[in-house]
């Protein structure tokens, strides 16, 4: 079906990568949970998912995490605890190591925070994780949202929003010279002269800034990538001048086709307006996407979805705790929520929420909780393939990102085997990998 906005196709396939929503309990109680997700001793759903993704040509898969038991529904760790919302999850970096050993050409790239490590010891890790993936790794930049975090790491809570930006500029600073402390030939392993590495190479940086101090060298040698691929969610004017600076690829959370091309085209200024190159960033735009054999099987699961989330919209309002900061219990869900609004002020991911007090506008919170901030796109793979299409010819962008609340391995090989072959058929992404490396993929198209 047509939309009003399409406009000429681009000859340029795009991409396309997997939100992956945490090292945690994906779903325990689904006819479909089947072995693994439900355990984090038991990675094997994970494993399956890497390799799907690798089979259908993704770029990367990017592994949400956050480093606290949440307790934004009803001021209790209750409803967290019970449902296994959000908790238990365990750390990124170690499933991120594991999952670069199941696949050869795919992009993985754990979430690290700038308020949770020092600069030396993240650099380090992605590094390293880039040496045992053969040139795989990333880093999803954020800057914290979690006051419960914070406390978690000795503070008593988060700096302003403008603050955290400031010290993730800084923080960026430092992990790009530690990342650039080994040339690219430093490593020559000369047996007949008996020199591994070719000590004038490798340098000192000598970092002194506002917030943070290292003096470098790294002890691993540069990437096999050159450097690591960055990942940003910018959403705020601060988050998005912070992405256009240091991010390869940024993740567009942005719902209109007009909004998601005003966004691409607001951070590529910034990355101009910061001595770089448009096309030095890669945006990928999250997408709610359900996908059955038929329009009308489509259909129907998505509104069975969107009707027991109204008939109990408990985890929404949980989740939106856990995004925001904010106890949404605590509000009326039969009142217009900019009546509300006056309670709606946080420290935590202020993008998020401010784009859903402008979304809801004079609707009730009931009315707008369940409603996508993203594209939701549904129906049979040649359907649902067409409506990405029709985007990406609006947008002039570069891909989209997926993302499933309850992943099982029906739920995603809806997208890698169901999907992605009807993309490929219409020449939309990639049948096949060209490079060794995932900076080399990314930047292919």
């Amino acid at each position: 079906m047509s939309a009003p906005w399409t406009e000429a196709v681009s000859a340029d396939p795009f991409h396309l990568a997997w939100f992956l929503n945490g090292f945690k309990v994906q779903t325990w109680d689904s006819p479909f949970a089947g072995p693994g997700g439900r355990h984090l001793n038991s990675p094997d759903l994970y494993i399956d998912l890497a390799r799907s993704l690798e089979r259908a040509g993704f770029d990367y898969i990017l592994l949400e995490d956050s480093s606290f038991v949440p307790d934004g529904y009803q001021g209790s760790m209750e409803a967290y605890l019970k449902n296994a919302w959000m908790v238990p999850k365990g750390d990124p970096s170690v499933l991120a190591s594991l999952l670069t050993q199941f696949t050869i050409r795919l992009g993985v790239i754990p979430t690290l925070s700038t308020s949770e490590y020092q600069p030396y010891m993240l650099a380090r890790l992605v590094a390293t994780l880039d040496q045992v993936s053969q040139g795989r790794s990333g880093w999803n930049m954020v800057t914290g949202s979690s006051d419960l975090a914070a406390r978690n790491y000795g503070r008593d809570g988060l700096p302003p929003h403008a603050e955290r930006y400031e010290r993730a500029d800084e923080f960026a600073s430092a992990v790009f010279q530690l990342w650039d402390s080994w040339a690219p030939d430093a490593v020559v392993e000369d047996r007949a002269a008996g020199v591994y590495v070719d000590h004038a190479k490798v340098r000192t940086v000598d970092f002194e800034g506002k917030f943070f101090k290292t003096r470098g060298p790294l002890n691993v040698p540069r990437s096999p990538q050159d450097r690591p691929v960055t990942v940003q969610a910018g959403g705020s004017p601060a988050g998005r001048n912070f992405a256009g600076k240091w991010a390869d690829t940024i993740i567009g959370y942005v719902k209109t086709p007009e909004e998601m091309r005003e966004y691409r085209e607001y951070v590529r200024d910034r990355a101009v307006a910061h001595g770089r190159r448009a096309q030095d960033v890669k945006v990928l735009f999250l997408i709610d996407v359900t996908v059955a054999e038929t329009d009308e099987d489509a259909k129907r699961a998505d509104e069975a979805a969107r009707s027991a989330a109204l008939a109990d919209p408990a985890e929404e309002l949980a989740m939106m705790g856990f995004t925001t900061n904010l106890d949404f219990s605590r509000l009326d869900l039969d009142r217009p929520v900019n009546e509300q609004s006056a309670h709606l002020v946080t420290n935590g991911h202020k993008s998020v929420l401010d784009q859903f007090v402008a979304r809801a506008g004079d609707r009730t919170l009931r009315e707008v909780l369940t409603e996508p901030a993203t594209p939701v796109l549904v129906g049979s793979p040649d359907t649902v393939a067409a409506q990405m299409d029709e985007y990406m010819q609006h947008v002039e962008g570069d891909g989209f990102l997926f993302t499933q609340n309850n992943l099982t391995r029906r739920s995603f090989a809806t997208i890698t085997d169901g999907l992605v072959p009807a993309l490929q058929r219409r020449g939309l992404v990639r049948r096949e990998y060209s490079h060794p490396t995932f900076r080399e993929n990314l930047f292919e198209f």
